[in-house]
């Protein structure tokens, strides 16, 4: 029984890095209707932007609000000079752009800072003792509910929040009104970097920095974020989770470690099949 307990608060503890991950995601599809492949190696070379200022000697939470707001600038940055010419484009060119993306950041981090394992520190304490939860991951999830109430109170109380959603939801309505849609969804993009930002930092003490750490926690993202529905915030944070625990479960229990990122893949197929809103996503209906 206390096995699986601590492999529940494991979950946990893992599935506050996809329900990151997967706000991310819904972030982006809110404003663009697209998937970001390329968001987890956008949060791996944010994360390696935060390892180089700690090697220059930052404090860790100096280096992790700098990697934050140079995060938020590079995303605006990607939108502006890479994606908002392509905006209007079909469907396959921009999925060909974000996989040029995830190419192009992946390469840069083998560039610049090599395909060695780095070990990445934790702000938190170190374990001591049996304990169901370490340090590291209670405050990983303290960090990403801070996140998620931060960007709720700024979507739901600020004017600029209110016009990213009004800019979301009906651009066409927006532009009537005077919102300056493609600048609201270079915002958008700029709280996708930041959070996934802050992804990236979060999971790096745990499976070490290297180029290709964030491939599978992309996938987990993205389950987490269809499971919890795919325009919903909220949906995503507790489709996190579930998802945390059910892998978690499943690999100590069912099929193994080596299989559990086979769960990602089933949970992906089976909620496309079955509820491809996911449990929390609105259901649109249009007239033709």
């Amino acid at each position: 029984m206390e096995a699986l307990i601590q492999q529940i608060f494991a979950g946990l503890a893992t599935g506050g890095i996809y329900a990151s991950v997967g706000l991310a995601l819904v972030m982006i599809y809110q404003s663009t209707h697209h998937i970001n492949f390329a968001q987890g190696e956008m949060a791996m070379f944010s994360t390696f932007i935060a390892w180089a200022l700690l090697q220059a000697g930052w404090p860790y939470w100096g280096a992790f609000l700098a990697t934050v707001a140079v995060s938020f600038a590079g995303g605006l940055a990607i939108q502006r000079i890479i994606l908002k010419p392509v905006e209007k484009a079909p469907v396959l060119t921009n999925v060909i752009v974000f996989i040029g993306l995830l190419v192009i950041f992946n390469s840069l981090a083998g560039w610049i800072f090599d395909h060695t394992i780095k070990p990445f520190p934790s702000p938190f304490p170190k374990s001591s003792g049996a304990q169901l939860i370490s340090p590291h991951d209670l405050g990983s999830i303290a960090v990403m509910l801070v996140v998620l109430v931060l960007l709720y109170a700024f979507l739901r109380f600020t004017s600029v929040g209110l016009a990213m959603r009004a800019a979301a939801q009906n651009p066409e309505s927006a532009r009537l009104v005077g919102i300056r849609v493609s600048w609201m969804l270079g915002l958008g993009w700029g709280l996708s970097a930041a959070i996934g930002a802050v992804a990236g930092m979060m999971v790096a003490p745990i499976v070490y920095l290297d180029p290709n750490m964030m491939g599978g926690i992309l996938l987990y993202g993205f389950a987490a974020a269809l499971l919890g529905g795919i325009d919903n915030p909220w949906g995503a944070v507790i489709g996190g989770f579930i998802v945390g625990v059910l892998e978690n479960l499943l690999g100590a229990y069912v099929i193994g470690t080596e299989l559990k990122l086979s769960v990602a893949l089933v949970l992906i197929v089976t909620i496309l099949t079955v509820r491809p809103n996911g449990l929390f996503g609105k259901t649109v209906v249009t007239r033709v």
